[in-house]
């Protein structure tokens, strides 16, 4: 039994652990990297067609992102998740393939221009529609059997709607191994969502450090302090503009909203607007409504039997088309706006970014982590100016952190999960969290547990059945932003190497003809570039 790692190894995106177990390759969440400042090469450890299934912890697409890549270079398995999960992943891999198409379209107008080579989006569209019909929902706290000796079950996390830790089950050679995949492990008391459950056994534990070294500064009224930033914008004239991501971030900031409103604390500004400028954040709102029954905490089901929806509220518009949205920067009065991403670097928060940030009477609020790497990391580290759709826009507004509401557990929160497991597992693994921060909760970990945590390098392989390493991976190296794009395309190149070597392992069988043509295209294409 293996375990290895390609993705959120000293980082805090790009989650991809590959299994090896009775005779099976799957992975754990395929998540695709975002914002960071390493670089991060996108192979899978095998050629996708030999992928049997993935087991997905939840719908991010730091998580679940490279899934239309590994369909498009061949995987022909099946994608298990809960059912939340199943219905949030459509709307965000539909959305992430169609920012993979505009971007390569944009980019390809540029290209055009100064004679460059074309770019070829990571997957598309329709790549992306293939993978989710392959997706098979599984409600939470049932055991369901993968294979001949290997079983799984989803369990309530509470980082977003859906989410779960895996608890897996492995027998080979008589032997019975458990490994459990924390996921994003949820902040207590978040809005709607459900506290986590705890595990009470495990072999292996595989569990994120995203705030493994620090405790939220948690306010005593999240509504209050909201509305204290809302009132101070609103009485200089200014927008309150909230980056937030469209699935989860953006459902508990209109839960607060709604709060606010209610308890009247934004004195002196009526019924002020609220704009969702984000059509998949309103697509995702409809599946946070459906399901309620699952995923809600007691407070949240309590106003639903009270008629009360938890996530609206009057004086709320959704911002549906392109001109929707840009009427918005027209806007007469002060407006609350939130839209997506979460940290900037795509959709259509940028254009809001471009037409606020230089007023020094609005504020940006950012309420989730930022990675390294992002606008909205450099924000809060105090840019001065930002380029945005090539201009320079000069930042003179004020920028929010609105502490405390987070989708992740801090310190105190995660050492309390990995403490309930009554014996101490062999060896826990650190993962998603920067490099820094890792060893520190790894240093936590072994201390609190009695017994060892390793904190894997990218690549790195452990034998479970002799709980050693195989392979100690390699540390990814810093790149500059600007040769992330190249990265990319190299990473694509590596996944067609992969897919050229499946496709020649298994033409031994065919016609003496077919074998000619394609060993002389093949050498075409190599002394072309050989040159």
């Amino acid at each position: 039994m293996k375990l290895s790692f390609f993705g959120a190894a000293r980082e805090v995106t790009g989650s991809c652990h590959f299994v090896e177990a009775c005779g099976r390759k799957f992975f754990i969440d395929c998540g695709l990297p975002q914002g960071i400042d390493v670089e991060l090469p996108l192979r899978f450890p095998v050629p996708a067609g030999e992928v049997d299934f993935v087991l997905l912890t939840h719908a991010h697409i730091d998580h679940a992102g490279r899934l239309p890549l590994l369909k498009k270079l061949g995987f022909k398995g099946k994608v298990y998740a809960t059912p939340a999960t199943c219905d949030l992943s459509s709307i965000m891999l539909r959305d992430s393939a169609h920012i993979q198409e505009s971007d390569a379209e944009w980019q390809n107008r540029k290209a055009q221009r100064s004679g460059k080579q074309e770019v070829v989006p990571l997957y598309t569209v329709e790549d992306a529609l293939a993978v989710i019909a392959d997706f098979i929902p599984c409600e939470y706290e049932r055991v369901i059997t993968l294979a001949p000796g290997l079983t799984a079950r989803f369990r309530d996390i509470g980082h977003l709607l859906g989410s779960a830790c895996i608890e897996l089950w492995a027998e080979e050679g008589g032997a019975m191994r458990k490994i459990v995949f924390s996921g994003d492990i949820g902040n207590a008391n978040q809005p709607l969502l459900r506290d986590p459950v705890t595990v009470d056994e495990a072999d292996y534990v595989v569990m994120e450090a995203t705030y493994g070294d620090r405790l939220h500064d948690v306010p005593a009224d999240y509504a209050a302090e909201l509305a204290g930033v809302i009132r101070r914008t609103f009485d200089r004239g200014g927008n309150v503009v909230i980056p937030a991501f469209a699935v989860g971030r953006t459902q508990e900031i209109l839960y607060f909203l709604r709060q606010v409103k209610e308890r009247g604390l934004v004195s002196g500004h009526g019924d002020f607007p609220v704009y969702v400028d984000s059509p998949l954040a309103n697509e995702a709102t409809t599946v946070f409504l459906r399901h309620q029954d699952a995923c809600y905490d007691e407070e949240g089901l309590d106003l639903l039997r009270r008629k009360v929806n938890p996530i609206g509220f009057d004086g709320l518009k959704l911002s549906l088309t392109a001109e929707d949205s840009k009427a918005i920067n027209f806007l007469k009065e002060p407006a609350v706006i939130i839209s997506a991403s979460g940290m900037c670097d795509a959709g259509r928060i940028r254009h809001h970014l471009k037409h606020n940030l230089w007023r020094p009477e609005c504020t940006v609020v950012f309420t989730g982590y930022q990675a390294h790497g992002t606008v909205g990391r450099a924000l809060l580290e105090g840019a001065s100016e930002l380029r945005l759709f090539g201009e320079t826009v000069y930042v003179k507004s004020e920028v929010v952190r609105l502490a405390g509401i987070s989708g992740h557990a801090d310190q105190a929160q995660l050492l309390k999960w990995a403490e309930g497991f009554r014996a101490a597992p062999k060896r826990v693994f650190i993962v998603h969290g920067e490099s820094a921060v890792c060893d520190i909760f790894a240093a936590l970990v072994e201390k609190g547990l009695n017994c060892p945590a390793s904190v894997p390098e990218y690549g790195g392989v452990w034998d479970l059945g002799e709980n050693r390493v195989l392979d100690a991976g390699v540390p990814l190296r810093p790149t500059a932003k600007r040769q992330r794009s190249a990265s990319a395309a190299y990473a694509r190149l590596l996944a067609i190497q992969q897919r050229l070597s499946a496709l020649v392992g298994g033409a031994s069988g065919w016609a003496n003809r077919d074998l000619s043509k394609l060993t002389d295209q093949l050498a075409s294409l190599c002394a072309k570039w050989e040159r």
